[in-house]
């Protein structure tokens, strides 16, 4: 008997009754209905596979996407109201997500959810839907972003108490893995056993990995992967996660995406690639036919110099996050761009007219991949749509020059509220929501003792 092709899919099928079909030929016995919340975590619910083919309703608390990275909640005032109810919403399984957990024991697949309210209607403030309304306003005037993130990395040894500073793992040298490894082989090598299991874990998702390199840190890597959709690639971003810490628990280590995670090492980064096309032609509006820059291209930089630091709580969400944007720190530390220059925010790789791109430097590893990309297509629609033009190229290095990015999370949060034109792309609910996470996120983190305050002023003040 001829197998259909849809069964032999590692990533997705079409309709229900092709899922009941995939899930039996692989006899599959429970499955996972996820979905991102404000940070990025994966919540959701599990149950048999016969009875996630049967029109089961799916729901979750609407809390649960206004919970802190603590467990707390925040208070409320400026927009936000957290619902007396609680009511839940509803999963809507995206069946073109569907894959196998490669690391469970068990037969077990997954399935990213979108949420809608129980009458259909849809959720402006989810991670998945805010990216879902920034990508419709494109397509409204006739555009398809294209994107392509990269994803930098630690490998720590396990930390079992916080009170500890994390320290790089061992290799299969037997030594502590030291830093000055960029681009190194010999420094992939030490982990070989640990990304061959990611190569596999990614293949049974059909996940595609373009390249993985070994970053400057020590134990510190990234992972590129090829440009497409932005919701796809999110997707992919938020299953990769998932995937690398799989990947290293099961060699006694923890992957982290902080962005500064070692005092004295570079920060992690997740740079995003941008392009925009034409849906009708294909053709890049960046790139006229003569092959030079057009006017929309120069209109989309001035939109992210104008708008990200605005929008810069949804691309450093955290207090650790502003350790990463500091000067001489191999990050970004205000909004000038340049070509091929690697201290700039905003850099335009080198590539021939139809490949022209904005690469986006500032974002950090720690960012919810849906909201860092809807956040930084956001500001460059913006640009367009206003005709901000941009600055003059810088030629220098200019990561040591003047901050003009918030320097940390309550500032962030203040020009986040406070920009009309990004509350109008992103939703207004979405604004309120997010900005009382942080600021509560913020209160939190004030309660902790850092050893610094211990050590310099216990005794001194």
């Amino acid at each position: 008997m001829r197998v259909p092709t849809f069964v032999k899919s590692l990533r997705g099928v079409k309709t229900w009754k092709e899922a009941a079909g995939w899930l039996d030929w692989r006899g599959i016995e429970d499955i996972e209905c996820i979905t991102p919340d404000q940070a990025g975590v994966a919540r959701g619910k599990m149950m048999p596979s016969k009875k996630f083919t049967s029109n089961t309703s799916l729901a979750l608390p609407s809390a649960v996407f206004m919970t802190t990275i603590s467990g707390g909640y925040p208070e409320d005032g400026n927009g936000f109201t957290y619902p007396e109810d609680d009511g839940d919403l509803k999963l809507v399984p995206d069946l073109s997500t569907l894959s196998v957990v490669p690391w469970e024991s068990d037969p077990t697949a997954q399935v990213i959810c979108d949420l809608v309210h129980q009458d259909g209607r849809s959720i402006e403030f989810t991670p998945r839907n805010v990216l879902r309304r920034v990508v419709a306003a494109y397509a409204e005037r006739g555009l398809q972003p294209v994107v392509a993130p990269e994803i930098e990395f630690y490998l720590v040894r396990k930390n079992p108490d916080p009170d500890y500073p994390l320290e790089p793992p061992v290799g299969r040298s037997g030594r502590a893995i030291g830093g000055g490894q960029g681009y190194s082989i010999a420094g992939v090598n030490e982990f070989d056993e640990l990304i061959d299991d990611i190569y596999h874990f990614s293949e049974g998702q059909g996940l595609e990995i373009d390249t993985l390199i070994h970053e400057v840190g020590a134990g510190q890597l990234e992972i590129n992967l090829r440009h497409g959709d932005p919701v796809e690639l999110a997707d992919q971003v938020f299953m990769f996660k998932r995937t690398i810490r799989e990947a290293a628990l099961k060699h006694e280590t923890y992957a982290t995406f902080m962005a500064k995670p070692i005092q004295g090492q570079p920060g992690s980064a997740m740079h995003i690639h941008q392009s925009i096309l034409q849906k009708k032609s294909g053709n890049n509006i960046f790139t006229n036919e003569n092959g030079s820059e057009t006017e929309a291209f120069r209109h989309f930089i001035g939109g992210m110099q104008r708008h990200i630091p605005s929008a810069l709580v949804m691309l450093a969400p955290y207090v650790n996050s502003y350790r990463r944007l500091t000067q001489a720190a191999s990050a970004p530390v205000n909004t000038k761009w340049g070509y091929d220059n690697r201290t700039t925010a905003f850099r335009v790789p080198r590539s021939d007219p139809a490949g022209r791109r904005v690469e986006n430097r500032i974002p950090s590893s720690d960012a919810n991949p849906y909201l860092a990309l809807a956040a930084s297509l956001a500001c460059g629609l913006i640009g367009m749509i206003n005709k901000e033009m941009c600055d003059a190229p810088a030629g220098t290095t200019v990561n040591e020059d003047e901050i003009d990015l918030p320097r940390g999370l309550l500032e962030a949060v203040e020009l986040f509220e406070s920009d009309d034109a990004l509350r109008e792309v992103l939703g207004s609910d979405f604004v309120s929501t997010y900005a009382a996470i942080k600021k509560a996120e913020f209160e939190t983190f004030m309660e902790v003792i850092s050893p610094w305050e211990r050590e310099y002023l216990l005794l001194n003040v």
